[in-house]
């Protein structure tokens, strides 16, 4: 069950789902980021490749930056458990873009997948892009081998789109994505 949807301007930003929190990101994060965004097993499947600590910094940085703006252009969010806050086990983004659109981004620690919690997280933050943002498009882009990803979209009711051609530029090679959209009326009543 998911707890009412706070203002979408409200600072901190948070949301709530069960046992996990997804929450604002914090100056103290920089370490739970790095544990994302430095370990390959992750990165490989992002359109980056692993970070330093100190790019992770940089990458906490700009998104604490980026909370502060009015009107928020995103909602980067830390996904961590009630009962741990303080531990990120991944992240979830919805990029806001066009009228009305958002691109969605997620990421999980290794430890962490395989759990649901993927799909827990993302399911709440279509419903929070789509009930308090009123969003009508929210766009995922997957890499093409990525098919656990590629499963989860779809089982949230996400519509594949087509193939983006040496869409970015990863690991020392040109990958594709995959292109998938949901419009609002779309969702599947499993992700409620």
């Amino acid at each position: 069950m998911t707890s009412a949807a706070p203002h979408a301007t409200s600072r901190p930003f948070r949301l709530t789902v069960g046992s996990l929190v997804l929450r604002d990101f914090e100056a103290g994060d920089a370490d739970g980021v790095h544990a994302i965004v430095g370990d390959d097993r992750v990165t490989y499947w992002m359109s980056f490749e692993s970070q330093s600590r100190d790019e992770a910094q940089a990458m906490l940085d700009g998104i604490l930056e980026r909370q502060r703006e009015t009107p928020r252009g995103e909602f980067y969010l830390a996904i961590t458990e009630s009962d741990s806050p303080e531990v990120i086990i991944g992240f979830v983004r919805l990029g806001l873009m066009g009228v009305k659109a958002a691109d969605l981004g997620y990421a999980l620690r290794p430890e962490w997948q395989g759990r649901g919690i993927a799909r827990v997280a993302v399911s709440r933050m279509i419903e929070f892009g789509i009930e308090d943002l009123g969003l009508h498009r929210i766009t995922a882009n997957v890499g093409s081998m990525n098919t656990s990803s590629m499963r989860l979209v779809e089982s949230l009711g996400f519509q594949r789109e087509g193939t983006i051609r040496d869409h970015v530029h990863t690991n020392g090679a040109w990958r594709d994505s995959v292109s998938f959209s949901l419009l609002e009326g779309e969702r599947s009543p499993a992700s409620d």
